[in-house]
């Protein structure tokens, strides 16, 4: 992209955020309706998707899993103790309920004109991400599940109110993670693939599939966007207990830190993906695509924990196997947990806290977030 079509295209981004008069929700002559929101993305913000899949591991509708959620539910299906990141920015948006998942038979008719959430945990952008954890809902079947949806707002509002009524809703992607720590870094399975492809190659490919699918969103009406990069995977207790598992490899080394050459891998892959938004704003001018980054926040966190109340950063709280072990295997009924489990960054071997989501939801929430660009949620999320 040449110098002077990004200067054009920041500054068509600047005058749409400031083309938004408030961050908060006017009033009309028939009260203000909340735009719906709709989610699409993996394990991260599965709120229960994968209950209702047979012929999966990733699965974890069982306690302790939801021993935090509000309300009195629990085992909800989300890879939390508590919330996700969706439920609670979905709570400050003043959203009734939380969301359902696309799955649950009870999420027809006009529950999904408040909003449906599609994630799956194990999902990826390629097809054959997370083949090794069984069935799983991955980006194109997720957007043949929104095509669904989309088909019952078409019946209800007819063509013409259908693209009015998709254009305010607010969609938010969170996918890609499992392509690195389901599919390529895969430890030994993922060697023949390794010797075919490249990181570059591989992320090359990612970007490419992902275009398409965010292509094919913004056709079925999509016009909010917000897209998360992949954070630091390299960084999750399951990886570092990986690294200080097996013997120095060509990219492992024996010891708990992150593993490097995943996170360098990852952090291309967001590159690319900031110049992929850049580019689709650029091509559907009409539209507002978001780039909201995960891997910075993450890392902001990680890097002062201590700041945040934060005690751990490195273990999960829900301890399946002793020390060295612990945080290699999901947490599970019989798992040990940590007694105060707002001190904890990890909740199992690679999803965060009910207290870190808070804290993510949170700064991507600031006015002037600088996780989130070009606009902020709110902007985007009322306009």
């Amino acid at each position: 992209m040449n110098y002077l079509l990004m200067i054009l295209l920041l500054v068509f981004a600047l005058s749409f955020c400031t083309s938004t008069s408030s961050t908060t929700p006017q009033e009309n002559d028939n009260g203000f309706q909340r735009p719906a929101l709709y989610i699409l993305g993996d394990s991260l913000v599965d709120v229960g998707n994968n209950n209702y899949i047979e012929f999966t591991i990733t699965k974890n509708n069982f306690l302790p899993y939801g021993i935090d959620f509000p309300r009195g539910k629990t085992s909800t299906g989300r890879y939390s103790n508590g919330r996700t990141v969706v439920d609670i920015i979905g709570e400050t948006f003043g959203l009734e309920d939380y969301i359902p998942p696309y799955m649950d038979p009870t999420t027809v008719g006009d529950v999904i004109l408040r909003g449906v959430n599609y994630a799956s945990g194990g999902g990826g952008i390629l097809n054959e991400t997370g083949a090794v954890l069984g069935n799983r809902i991955n980006m194109d079947a997720q957007l043949d599940n929104f095509a669904n949806t989309r088909n019952y707002i078409i019946s209800k509002f007819g063509d013409h109110g259908a693209n009015e009524f998709l254009a305010k809703a607010l969609f938010i992607v969170v996918m890609g993670s499992n392509d690195f720590i389901d599919n390529y870094f895969i430890p030994f399975l993922s060697i023949p693939e390794q010797k075919l492809l490249t990181p570059t190659m591989f992320v090359d490919i990612l970007i490419s599939r992902f275009r398409l699918q965010l292509t094919r969103l913004h056709e079925m009406g999509a016009r909010k966007i917000a897209v998360a990069n992949v954070g630091p995977v390299g960084c999750i207790p399951l990886e570092r207990r990986i690294n200080g598992i097996l013997n120095k490899t060509e990219w492992h080394t024996k010891s708990d830190s992150c593993i490097t050459e995943m996170n360098d891998a990852v952090m291309y892959f967001n590159k690319k993906l900031n110049s992929l938004v850049m580019e689709l704003n650029s091509k559907f001018v009409e539209s507002k695509f978001l780039n909201v980054d995960i891997y910075g926040l993450f890392t902001h966190v990680i890097d002062n924990y201590q700041s945040y109340g934060f005690e751990n950063y490195k273990d999960s709280c829900c301890q399946t196997l002793p020390s060295p072990l612990r945080g290699l295997l999901p947490c599970n009924p019989k798992g040990k947990v940590c007694e105060d489990r707002s001190k904890y960054v990890f909740w199992d071997e690679a999803h965060p806290t009910d207290a870190t989501y808070s804290v993510f939801a949170k700064k991507l929430l600031e006015r002037n977030s600088k996780y989130v660009y070009p606009c902020s949620l709110q902007q985007v999320y009322y306009a």
